[in-house]
């Protein structure tokens, strides 16, 4: 009776054995294909652009230092001026007259120093024998200096004069190219008035001026004290409205000691060289400037470098298993189609640059070096 119950059980028990063994995996499973670019580090000059303004390096605004009618402009309106040469003349007569009283005036005066002189020898004589008293000979000391003292004022004067009629030719302060006048003969002029009769810019060098961050500033110092990183020169390029480059290479002259408050900028002043005058003063202008070099720089193709939800860079590299992994890594700045890198790869590292949406994290996958194919790109 025990015997007829188990039999059905033995006669299960295949059937159980059979269900407790592993589904044995698939063999037509696909790998999927990527391209990797092998990182590798390179020696890289970072260059900051800026943009700035041209103006003309010495500056100088034509005003009248005496009143008086303009008799002639003896310069054409854009021309190139050499400093001293006379730009306007002013009708002079009447400072000419004054000059020629403060002569005469003067050779008054030193007439009657010379008649003043001979009375007091003659009294100081006198005084020996009684002839006059010691008042008298004082009298005559006071008149003689006194006329001393009068020549000098004339002499004053009469210089103050021909002073007078030199400023009748109003002369160029500095060489430059002069712009537009805004008198013409005829027009009255006072001293020192307040517009200017035409202003002169020397244009050859030209500076730029340039403005910094000092958020950019501060990054750059903390760059340069990091390790395999050099001070790079202060030589800059210009790139000009049309885009093109200018010839000349300029030198930094100045950065500013201070913080402009307003902007949170630092200004900074460079020099160029303009010898065709294609410069000109207010053109807005583009200032390329090395700031450091990267002996150990490491760069990144953009292609490989992705964001996660929170904004965070990352990027998946191959494992030596060329397996997927993903790291979170810090980019420094774009340097054309590459991002350089702060921290998260090294040089060697596989970097997947082509087929990231078709992998994850933990996949094994065929690679295609793509480092060559990118490298005739750039």
């Amino acid at each position: 009776m025990v015997f007829q119950t188990l039999k059905p059980l033995f006669l299960l028990l295949p059937f159980l054995f059979f269900g407790c063994e592993q589904t044995p995996p698939p063999n037509n499973v696909t790998l999927k294909t990527v391209g990797a670019y092998t990182l590798s580090t390179q020696s890289l000059t970072l260059t900051q652009e800026m943009a700035g303004r041209t103006k003309a390096s010495m500056s100088a605004e034509i005003r009248p230092q005496v009143g008086g009618i303009i008799k002639e402009r003896l310069f054409k309106e854009g021309d190139l001026v050499k400093q001293g040469s006379i730009l306007y003349t002013i009708d002079d007569a009447s400072y000419q007259a004054a000059y020629e009283e403060a002569k005469a005036s003067l050779a008054n005066a030193q007439a009657s120093v010379e008649a003043s002189r001979l009375k007091y020898e003659r009294y100081t004589e006198l005084l020996s024998i009684e002839g006059v008293s010691k008042q008298d000979v004082e009298d005559a000391k006071s008149a003689y200096l006194q006329a001393l003292s009068t020549v000098d004022v004339k002499k004053a004067a009469l210089e103050s004069a021909r002073i007078n009629v030199a400023y009748t030719k109003i002369k160029a302060p500095i060489s430059g190219r002069i712009g537009i006048s805004s008198v013409t003969e005829g027009a009255l002029v006072t001293t020192n008035q307040t517009s200017a009769l035409a202003t002169i810019r020397a244009l050859d060098p030209m500076y730029v001026d340039m403005t910094q961050s000092s958020t950019q500033l501060l990054k750059l110092r903390a760059l340069l004290e990091q390790k395999g990183v050099e001070k790079g020169s202060v030589h800059l390029s210009l790139k000009l409205e049309d885009g093109s480059i200018y010839a000349h290479k300029g030198e930094l002259q100045f950065q500013e000691v201070a913080v402009d408050e307003s902007t949170g900028s630092v200004t900074l002043r460079a020099i160029f060289p303009n010898p065709k005058g294609l410069l000109l003063p207010g053109m807005y202008v583009r200032a390329m400037m090395d700031e450091a070099i990267l002996t150990q720089a490491l760069l990144a193709p953009q292609q490989g470098i992705s964001r996660d939800p929170k904004g965070n860079a990352t990027a998946m590299v191959l494992s030596a298993e060329n397996k997927i992994e993903v790291r979170k890594i810090r980019t420094e700045r774009a340097i054309e189609d590459k991002w350089l890198i702060r921290e998260g790869l090294s040089a060697g590292d596989r970097l997947v640059v082509e087929g990231i949406n078709k992998v994850k994290k933990g996949d094994s996958v065929i690679v295609v070096d793509v480092t060559q194919s990118l490298g005739k790109a750039q």
